[in-house]
């Protein structure tokens, strides 16, 4: 017999009819891992359930975005009836999932009404007074520090107990009045949470379900892992809700929350026991010091871990950090976002740095053995025009000219939405930006349009959202062309990106005139087209596996998992 979960944590496709309905997607996840249903679930799960298991409190993972995606067949209803927890979690983390989400939380209550449905993340948190009004909600767990109070809300609601005392708590009585709990529980550091792989390890073997608790659509192939270094950010880009000022503002995360540096170092070797895949450490090394990157990397290095590792640049670093990265790790990687070209714009984005600091950091990577270096820009941003972001391009090109192969720049619309708690969402007028969605039902109303351009949530002053669509096609076509040029792309996949690019473009002429027809011509029309969108939806302006690493033999290490699970 199986073990039966106390709570069951469930992933939303971000729409959940998105096998029926027709939706061209677009590039909005052609620089993630994940598909544009984005399936990746939050890596607060993971910690989630590694505490409240350390707890006694049983949990399950359940991707159904994923199981949805891999399985046409897959019936998530029928899971869902058979599942029968004390409560059931549902993350709106990201505004993507504002209709998936809901409706997996009405299936939830449809099939059992009395159990509790618990949202949590960064927009259930934005929107908690709004979220926790929908029938289908019961508990909102407000910031980015859910696993005590939601330890906490467990343990009432198995002994029938009172949660006016659990912080972080936005609830509803038995006749329906909101009551809104202090946001008081806001970790100080991350020391109590160790790495959670052996955990989810354990967790697929005790629900004999290794499909539910995989991450992302390909993970068997390519298990790409990651390492929390913190929570919570010290910059203020204007387009971000993770940023100092929105996670102040929303989650009252005044300061970054870090991992010891002694652990990010034993998360990364403990990681690279267990597979040979690429390991992502989110966040920059030095942004809590440089005496914090340091020793990371010092304990890193007597391991030298053969992992290709991939690090983030916030900002432009000097030689001497890839020099001592280059001595901890024999395959490293970087990324760095400085959105535009335009250092004016930049700065208006939040970003302080020239161009020339920014090439004088990846020249020092490069040359002490940096194996890919990735630079990300990015369209729909203040001050910056159609024209500007063609300019960018001539930049990427400059780059190529510049750098060898290991240099690869990639660029994006901002899509769909602008991130709720952001600078540019805050103060939109002042930033310069129309924002056309401001309620939590607006998103979920956005994501059942039949393009992008129409779920786009937002314009600016310099471009209006016609712009934007075009631009993010124009520049990606352009950057293919290139790419092929400079020998960063094969013949063969320079040309099936140009041939989606091409087609979504087609795609968006067409829907633009179907979308002014009546009903039922517009349903039918639009159905007719569903499996072109299909195929347009994936790696659209870039292929998927141009933000790939290397995965070198024996991806996934069984014997030393297993030694994990049974220590002697």
């Amino acid at each position: 017999m199986l073990a039966k979960p106390d709570l069951v944590l469930l992933h939303a496709p971000s729409v959940y009819d998105f096998r029926k309905l027709p939706i061209l997607f677009g590039p909005i996840s052609d620089l993630v891992p994940s598909t544009p249903i984005f399936e990746m679930y939050p890596v607060g799960f993971s910690s989630i359930a590694e505490h409240l298991e350390k707890n006694g409190v049983h949990v399950r993972i359940i991707n159904l975005a994923l199981r949805m995606i891999k399985d046409k067949n897959f019936d998530a209803e029928k899971l869902i009836t058979q599942l029968h927890p004390k409560a059931f979690g549902i993350d709106l983390h990201w505004l993507p999932h504002a209709h998936g989400s809901l409706e997996v939380a009405t299936l939830c209550k449809k099939f059992h009404p009395d159990i509790p449905v618990i949202f949590g993340g960064y927009s259930a948190t934005y929107f908690h007074e709004q979220l926790i009004r929908y029938p289908q909600v019961d508990f909102v767990v407000r910031g980015d520090s859910a696993e005590e109070p939601l330890r906490q809300l467990l343990l009432a609601l198995m002994g029938r107990s009172s949660w006016e005392a659990i912080p972080n708590l936005t609830w509803k009585d038995e006749k329906k009045e909101v009551h809104i709990n202090p946001l008081i529980h806001v970790v100080p550091d991350l020391d109590e949470y160790s790495n959670n792989y052996p955990n989810l390890f354990r967790s697929a073997m005790k629900y004999l379900d290794l499909k539910s608790l995989i991450p992302i659509h390909d993970w068997w192939e390519y298990p790409i892992t990651a390492v929390m270094t913190c929570r919570g950010c010290t910059h203020n880009c204007v387009i971000c809700g993770g940023s100092h000022y929105g996670l102040s503002q929303y989650c009252s995360r005044e300061i970054c929350a870090y991992r010891r540096p002694e652990k990010v170092a034993q998360d990364i070797i403990s990681l690279s026991s267990y597979t040979r895949a690429p390991i992502f450490v989110v966040g920059d090394l030095r942004q809590a010091g440089e005496d914090y990157a340091r020793i990371v990397l010092s304990r890193i290095r007597p391991f030298r871990p053969k992992n290709q590792v991939v690090l983030e640049l916030f900002t432009p670093a000097p030689e001497s950090y890839f020099q001592e990265i280059a001595e901890a790790l024999p395959h490293f990687n970087f990324q760095i976002s400085p959105e535009s070209h335009d250092e004016k714009i930049r700065r208006a984005s939040g970003k302080f740095y020239p161009n020339e600091g920014m090439e004088k950091a990846i020249r020092f990577a490069l040359d002490n053995g940096c194996s890919k270096f990735d630079v990300f820009f990015m369209i729909g941003l203040p001050q910056q025009t159609p024209a500007s972001v063609m300019e960018t391009i001539d930049y990427c090109e400059y780059l190529m000219r510049t750098f060898d192969r290991r240099l690869n720049p990639f660029i994006s619309p901002l899509a769909p939405f602008l991130d709720p708690g952001s600078i540019a969402f805050e103060k939109a007028e002042e930033v310069g930006y129309k924002i056309f969605y401001k309620t939590l039902e607006d998103y979920r109303q956005a994501l059942l349009a039949p393009s992008w351009k129409y779920t786009l949530s937002y314009e600016t002053k310099w471009m209006t959202r016609d712009e934007i669509v075009a631009s993010s096609y124009q520049a990606g076509l352009r950057l293919n062309r290139l790419k092929k040029r400079y020998g960063l792309l094969g013949e063969e996949t320079a040309q099936r990106t140009e041939e989606r690019i091409l087609l979504a473009m087609d795609m968006i002429r067409q829907i633009d005139e179907i979308n002014v027809l009546s009903e039922p011509e517009r349903s039918q029309k639009l159905m007719a087209l569903k499996k072109t969108f299909d195929r347009a939806n994936m790696s659209t302006v870039c292929d998927k596996e141009e933000i790939k690493w290397p995965v070198f033999r024996w991806r996934l290490n069984f014997p030393n998992i297993v030694r994990t699970l049974f220590p002697r």
